[in-house]
């Protein structure tokens, strides 16, 4: 006697017909298709804003009133020197404020050489390359007031902090107090002063303003 349990075996499959294989067909077809064209269709984040961007994506409103394409990690606390430096890279000699794409767009706020030296002092201005004069800029375009936004040149080891002080637009002016914090071998040195945009998208030192320094 076969004490084997019996176990029966599963049904058979059937082949879908030939109008539900044509159905299926056309399906992958489509998808093979759109696919590639849904990947181009979204430009990178560091791209200008036009055609799909321009229509779908409002970009950054900047406290000067300009919209940026990308925020370079502001919106998180802290600035980056890399992916700036690679947007810069691209332009004749690094020169900040230079065109980066069409439509007269630029990529990257920046901030004028008084306004590092009016906070920090003139010498450890000189020690800031591009990426940190863009990083203080775009701070002051994106940052909320009371945000400290954080970045490090490892080149020159010092590290800096940014905190916008400001409530609203200052008077309407557009300007910004902000404090700035660079730490290197020299120590800490803080201050605090006011900058306003300019039209090229630079920020220059707010005329007859007062300085505290330390």
């Amino acid at each position: 006697m076969n004490s084997d349990p019996f176990v029966p075996s599963p049904p058979p499959q059937r082949s879908p017909d030939p109008r539900t294989r044509r159905v299926l067909g056309r399906v992958l077809v489509v998808l093979l298709i759109s696919l590639p064209c849904i990947a181009l269709a979204a430009p990178p984040a560091w791209a200008p804003a036009h055609g799909w961007r321009a229509r779908n994506d409002p970009g950054y409103p900047g406290y000067s009133g300009r919209r940026w394409d990308h925020d370079f990690g502001i919106s998180l606390g802290r600035c980056d020197r890399a992916e700036i430096g690679a947007v810069l890279g691209g332009v004749a000699g690094g020169a900040i404020g230079s065109q980066v794409g069409g439509e007269g767009q630029r990529a990257v706020a920046t901030v004028l050489g008084a306004v590092i030296g009016a906070t920090v002092g003139a010498e450890i201005g000189r020690r800031m390359d591009n990426a940190d004069r863009s990083c203080v800029g775009h701070a002051l375009e994106l940052a909320e007031p009371g945000q400290t936004i954080v970045w490090t040149n490892y080149n020159t080891r010092v590290a800096y902090q940014l905190t916008p002080t400001d409530g609203e637009n200052d008077a309407g002016t557009g300007c910004r107090r902000f404090r700035l914090i660079a730490t290197g071998s020299f120590g800490l040195s803080e201050g605090r002063t006011v900058a306003c945009p300019a039209p090229d998208s630079s920020w220059t030192l707010a005329p007859e303003v007062r300085l505290g320094r330390r």
